[in-house]
């Protein structure tokens, strides 16, 4: 169950998405506080995705000297921004099912496969035995790693609830 929740996390993202979108209630202030939330989400995203050679190593530069995570983190940021951006219980409720389910079953499968693919390195990594790397942020890696992707699927998300607020 938790390998085919992490590999099909993306998809159920559209489309709780969607009901997200219908439920939400948006008010200036917390498209604003919730945007705010949310971007800064999106930016430990960022340098996550600037620092990550995924498959490749057991990245300990940049946030993942201070967090196994950095990406998953920063998703469940973007999912608390739009949760405060909807102004409805209900879309807060869902989105926490939905990233507690999701991105445990998504940090699950991917530390047995960084177990299984890098052993100790992974291990020692996980119980910061390891060094630290010293790795500048990369433009072009966070863009091998796709991250324009989130940034504009959040993008969109922002104005089409700002749409909203302004339509009702």
């Amino acid at each position: 169950m938790t390998r085919l929740l992490a590999r099909w996390r993306v998809f159920l993202g559209f489309v709780f998405a969607v009901l997200v979108l219908w439920l939400a209630s948006p008010t200036r202030t917390s498209l604003l506080i919730g945007a705010a939330i949310a971007v800064a989400g999106e930016c430990l995203r960022l340098w996550a995705a600037g620092h990550l050679e995924k498959s490749k190593e057991v990245t300990r530069s940049g946030p993942y000297r201070y967090t196994r995570h950095p990406l998953y983190l920063g998703s469940a940021t973007i999912g608390a921004g739009i949760a405060v951006t909807s102004h409805n219980w209900i879309v807060v409720a869902v989105v926490v099912t939905y990233m507690a389910l999701t991105l445990t079953a998504a940090m699950r499968s991917e530390e047995a496969h960084l177990r299984e693919k890098f052993g100790d390195a992974y291990d020692a990594y996980a119980e910061k035995r390891a060094a630290p790397m010293d790795r500048p942020f990369s433009w072009p890696r966070a863009i091998g790693n796709r991250e324009h992707h989130t940034m504009l699927g959040l993008a969109a998300g922002l104005v089409m609830l700002a749409m909203k607020m302004w339509l009702e």
